[in-house]
């Protein structure tokens, strides 16, 4: 099978490097599955793993739906021509997320990802794709959007007459903002982009955006303003350090920061005081188990929406470039994307 990797850089942080190849077809188990994946996504761990000088020969990507085309002995609830994704954490099946399920995250330190033509794992790693949907629509999910439905549905509760902050319109903020608004929340949202404000206000109803360019990520004053001095039920952080205590600022009292990425780094000096005295609670989101992804995938398929793909570039298992693949990376670098940035394996 055509497999493509990171390789070793001169220094961490350097350009990202990317070569790809062939290696043999895993061997099947009788509880495992093997996809042929058509089409994969990126996320900003994505960019993190590669930016790792440890990050020698591994296959990236965590995100990737396909075709089932061959079965182990075992399995009973898949079969040859399934559509379904892999989810990030493939053993954490339910319950809480444990040390050993965390060490197998794909495309990451231990674990070889998505960006190959075939991925063999256990049949419970498998969720199908929602009915109707693309493969490229279905692998902008598994990382991405359980983690919005996790912060929004999972560690909180969204619904009618909340007011939900995002932040930015990276694929997790966007993925929020439909599943809030289909709650029937009020979404408040930031965009250091004045291009990016009209396609938010397209939204409709229940949708205030906040320009944050000329005040350097400093949008809890201004939050606290949009709500009437209230502030907001749920804050859905993925930027970390440098934001928590705006983060914390924007919440009522009593209200939920969940916190589910670091794209500002892993360290930041933290308000205690706003914790304590307005009672706030911080819930650390990771993705999410299989069984959260499935009930997430049957609330996608009672309704009508589909994921916000900013551009799908295509990889071809047939040549050796590395081109497309480097460019969808330097794509969502770029911090241009609205919504998710998806590769096409042909």
């Amino acid at each position: 099978m055509k497999i493509w990797q990171l390789q070793a850089r001169p220094e961490a942080g350097s350009s990202i490097l990317l070569a790809s190849g062939e290696a043999p077809s895993a061997p099947l188990g009788p509880l495992d599955v093997a996809v042929r994946i058509h089409a994969v996504s990126l996320n900003y761990r994505d960019l993190l793993v590669a930016r790792s000088a440890r990050a020698t020969a591994l296959v990236p990507l965590s995100d990737g739906a396909g075709e089932v085309i061959e079965v182990g002995d075992a399995v009973t609830h898949l079969q040859r021509g399934d559509r379904v994704m892999a989810n990030f954490f493939p053993h954490w099946r339910d319950g809480e997320l444990s040390a050993y399920d965390h060490t197998t995250a794909l495309g990451g330190g231990a674990s070889d990802g998505m960006l190959r033509e075939e991925v063999v794992l256990p049949a419970h790693a498998w969720v199908k794709v929602p009915r109707g949907w693309s493969f490229e629509e279905a692998a902008a999910l598994p990382c991405a959007g359980l983690t919005a439905w996790q912060a929004l549905f999972e560690v909180t509760t969204t619904g009618p007459g909340q007011t939900v902050l995002l932040l930015g319109t990276g694929g997790v903020s966007i993925f929020a903002l439909q599943l809030a608004l289909r709650a029937g929340a009020h979404v408040v949202i930031t965009t250091q982009s004045p291009s990016k404000v009209e396609r938010l206000q397209a939204f409709g109803a229940g949708v205030t955006v906040i320009e944050t360019a000329s005040t350097a990520g400093k949008f809890a004053e201004a939050v606290r303003a949009a709500t009437g001095g209230r502030g907001v039920d749920t804050v859905v952080d993925v930027a970390g350090g440098a934001t928590l205590n705006e983060t914390l600022g924007a919440l009522r009292f009593g209200g939920t920061a969940a916190l589910v990425g670091v794209l500002s780094g892993f360290q930041g000096e933290i308000a205690l005081g706003q914790i304590l005295q307005k009672r706030l609670a911080i819930r650390g989101v990771y993705v999410g188990s299989v069984a959260m992804f499935e009930r997430y995938v049957r609330a996608l398929e009672a309704s009508d929406e589909r994921p916000m793909i900013d551009r799908v570039f295509t990889a071809s298992a047939s040549g050796s470039s590395t081109e497309d693949v480097a460019e969808a990376y330097a794509h969502l670098a770029s911090g241009q994307h609205f919504g998710k940035v998806v590769l096409r394996l042909t």
